[in-house]
């Protein structure tokens, strides 16, 4: 042991080629991705290191020209297509909510026509005018104008089939278009929806 001491203290070239080797950096490669094949390593799964912005450029110059790239263009058109049918989706959706609301409004409205019917058969005999009913009539009008209901049908207006119901035809040389004479039975629509043709008498030129 002395003796080997001794021998490096002697030999001073070998202890300057030690301390060399000793000064040398060691390089070890610890790249995620291979630079030949632009494969994951093995164990780079397992690294839980926050990569830097430096870090990443670096990572897409070690990968090879064209590599990986039809996949990325793939998942891109995946994408797009995911959230274009999400956009179609939300559209049916909001457009069945509104048709649903749009007939449950209608179906409450129509199921009440009769009362309307009855309040305009008793303000055409007076029957409404200064009493208390007569409130109550403006009330319930006003609550379902808010829902878009509107009454149809009144005398002097052209006929419309779309929207009246002829229960009567009467000639008349004072015309030139069918136009209604009498309102037997108002009608009404809420928005664009005809809840009930108004029964109508009609004039119609005469021959």
């Amino acid at each position: 042991m002395a003796a080997d001491k001794d021998k490096k203290k002697r030999d001073p070239a070998a202890n300057s080629r030690h301390e060399q080797d000793a000064a040398e950096p060691v390089v070890r490669d610890k790249r995620r991705i291979d630079p030949e094949t632009g494969e994951a390593r093995a164990g780079a799964e397992a690294v839980d290191e926050k990569l830097t912005d430096e870090d990443l450029a670096k990572l897409l110059e070690e990968v090879p020209e064209g590599a990986g790239a039809g996949d990325a263009s793939e998942h891109l058109n995946d994408l797009k297509r995911v959230q274009a049918e999400y956009a179609n989706y939300r559209k049916r959706v909001d457009r069945d909510r509104y048709v649903a609301r749009e007939l449950a409004v209608a179906e409450v409205i129509t199921s009440i026509l009769p009362v309307l019917d009855d309040l305009d058969l008793a303000h055409a005999h007076g029957d409404l005018e200064g009493s208390p009913l007569e409130l109550v009539a403006q009330k319930i009008r006003t609550i379902f104008g808010r829902y878009g209901l509107e009454q149809i049908g009144a005398v002097g207006e052209p006929f419309d089939p779309k929207l009246h119901e002829a229960i009567a035809q009467l000639p008349s040389k004072d015309v030139t278009e069918q136009t209604i004479a009498d309102v037997v039975q108002p009608g009404y629509k809420s928005g664009e929806r005809l809840l009930r043709p108004a029964k109508v008498a009609v004039f119609v030129p005469e021959a």
